[in-house]
């Protein structure tokens, strides 16, 4: 677990950001400073980070708010039940979103059971 995040948190992170892109690369050189600011109350998973810019290196990445990393999540009949996505702003990390696309919630632990698999 990386400290000041939950361990599934990280786990997401790791999935998502890949080893073979230099954007990629440079927000995972970001994850050991980020701390949690906010988890949604509804249980999905949804975490806002707190990340002290001035101890990391922005990722070369579009100002204002983008979509960093993003994985679809699909059930065993291969329909597309939800995703998750990290998004950076100004080139940091700012939040990591789980999003259902199905008529039940799709929660983090859940995402991460489906791309373990």
């Amino acid at each position: 677990m990386t400290l000041g995040l939950p361990s599934d948190v990280a786990d997401a992170l790791d999935v998502l950001l890949g080893t073979e892109d230099a954007t990629h690369l440079a927000l995972r050189r970001q994850v050991p400073h980020l701390r949690m600011a906010g988890r949604c109350s509804c249980g999905c998973g949804t975490t806002d980070f707190d990340l002290d810019t001035d101890t990391v290196t922005a990722a070369p990445l579009p100002a204002g708010t983008v979509v960093a990393a993003e994985v679809q999540l699909y059930d065993t009949a291969e329909h597309c039940i939800g995703e998750v996505l990290a998004f950076a702003r100004n080139g940091y990390l700012s939040w990591l979103e789980v999003c259902s696309w199905s008529d039940g919630p799709v929660t983090l632990a859940d995402a991460l059971r489906m791309l373990r698999s």
